[in-house]
């Protein structure tokens, strides 16, 4: 081979890499959300109540989060390439065995299916960004990798709920296994691992690999920046956003799939613009994590204190404004890049990754429950009024949140001043166009 062509190979092979995984991740975010559009299908299928409907997303929900470490773990032994490979053929049965399922039982083994091969596929896909883009622009590429997974969220709700409305139950999820499938080849033939995994990770215990992983402030940081940003928009979209506008702010359905749309978009816009910023200003990322949390409680507020419902145009800077949180959340991702060893980059991703579907979970019950206890017994719609006390719940872990990335960069900045890393001064670093230094930083 000509050095012409070697050149020309590696150039490319970057490309190569980041597409396959990122098809794979686009795949597996359909197969994340695609329940969502086949909710009265199911409950028809299943013979399944409003609650029962609801276990299935908390399942898939709960395996997702609870094998976030394990998978980590599993891709600094192992590599992406086999991650995300094994993981879209995991989802992918999932899928058919969804597709061919009669009964609950074997419905929530499907979803369990889906949700433990999900766990892997995005904290690889970050993974890759990390092995293969310079850090300048790492941060860039995770948003990228997100708007993409944005993408399959679309793509769930149009040609998904197409299919199924056309085909049936059975076409649908089995079209969907046979794309997972796909996704798992490519991820085969695509992905390379550029970096070796470390002797020590084949026989480093899990816990005490797990100890060394969280160790550093900067990972917390990053586990507590994810923890407060996503779950306002993951309420809102996930589960109660529409029952929301519809029963109480009297709107119609499409124009609460409105609202849902311009939730998703102004994640995707974002995205892309939160990347841009926390490549430029390293020293300033968490700036960004809590500017974010700012604007959400400023807009929680202006929502829930009026006891009338809201016009249009200010829901829509809800959901805008909420919706942003998203992108910020994979700030949380940075932390882990520049403060995790090498070695052990994938199980501090996967750590990092828990912190918003833990404050989802517990958001999106936590209004359930409230919404229970203040209305009516065997109340199926909702008051403003019993939204307003139910919504407020999520001072909650807005709080924790905060609370958390303020003491954790507190202590990240310690470390930084012990290394000899000078934090300048922000009217410094407006100043000017590029900051001087990339690394280790907050």
């Amino acid at each position: 081979m000509s050095r012409v062509q070697a050149a020309a190979r590696t150039s490319r092979t970057p490309a190569v890499v980041f597409t396959a995984a990122v098809v794979a991740y686009f795949v597996g975010v359909t197969h994340r959300t695609a329940l969502g559009v086949a909710g009265v299908e199911a409950a028809h299928r299943f013979h399944l109540s409003a609650t029962g409907l609801a276990l299935f997303s908390v399942v898939q929900l709960a395996v997702y989060a609870g094998m976030q470490i394990p998978a980590g773990r599993l891709l600094d032994r192992f590599g992406a390439r086999a991650l995300i490979t094994t993981g879209s053929l995991v989802m992918a049965t999932g899928q058919l065995v969804l597709a061919l399922s009669g009964h609950v039982p074997t419905a929530l083994v499907a979803r369990v299916l889906i949700g433990a091969g999900d766990a892997a596929i995005f904290i690889s896909a970050v993974r890759l960004v990390a092995d293969w883009f310079p850090p300048r622009r790492a941060p860039v590429m995770v948003q990228v990798t997100g708007v993409i997974g944005q993408s399959g969220q679309l793509a769930s709700a149009i040609p998904v709920a197409w299919l199924l409305h056309d085909r049936g139950w059975e076409a649908t999820f089995g079209t969907l296994a046979v794309a997972g499938v796909l996704a798992s080849v490519g991820a085969f033939v695509g992905i390379r691992d550029r970096t070796m995994r470390a002797p020590k990770a084949h026989t480093e215990r899990f816990t005490r690999a797990v100890r060394t992983a969280v160790g550093p402030a900067g990972t917390r940081l990053g586990f507590w920046s994810h923890f407060a940003t996503p779950f306002s928009a993951n309420v809102v979209g996930m589960l109660w956003g529409v029952p929301f506008f519809v029963t109480a702010q009297s709107l119609t359905t499409a124009q609460a799939s409105l609202l849902l749309t311009a939730l998703t978009l102004s994640a995707m816009v974002s995205g892309p613009v939160v990347g841009r910023l926390t490549g430029r200003h390293p020293l300033r990322r968490s700036w960004l994590v809590l500017g974010s949390c700012v604007a959400t409680a400023a807009a929680w507020v202006a929502l829930l204190v009026p006891s009338t419902p809201r016009p249009m145009w200010q829901l829509l800077v809800f959901v805008v404004v909420v919706g942003a949180g998203g992108p910020v959340s994979l700030v949380g991702m940075d932390f882990a890049r520049t403060w995790s060893p090498s070695a052990s980059l994938g199980t501090a991703t996967g750590f990092v990754n828990t912190g918003g579907f833990i404050s989802t979970i517990g958001s999106v019950l936590a209004v359930g429950v409230v919404l229970q206890v203040v209305s009516p017994a065997g109340a199926t719609t909702y008051t403003l009024d019993a939204y307003r006390l139910a919504f407020a719940v999520l001072v909650v872990p807005w709080a924790l949140g905060v609370v958390g990335v303020l003491r954790s960069r507190r202590r990240t900045r310690a470390d930084m001043h012990a290394a000899g890393v000078v934090i300048p001064p922000l009217r410094d670093v407006l100043g000017r166009r590029r900051p001087d230094r990339v690394g280790a930083d907050v």
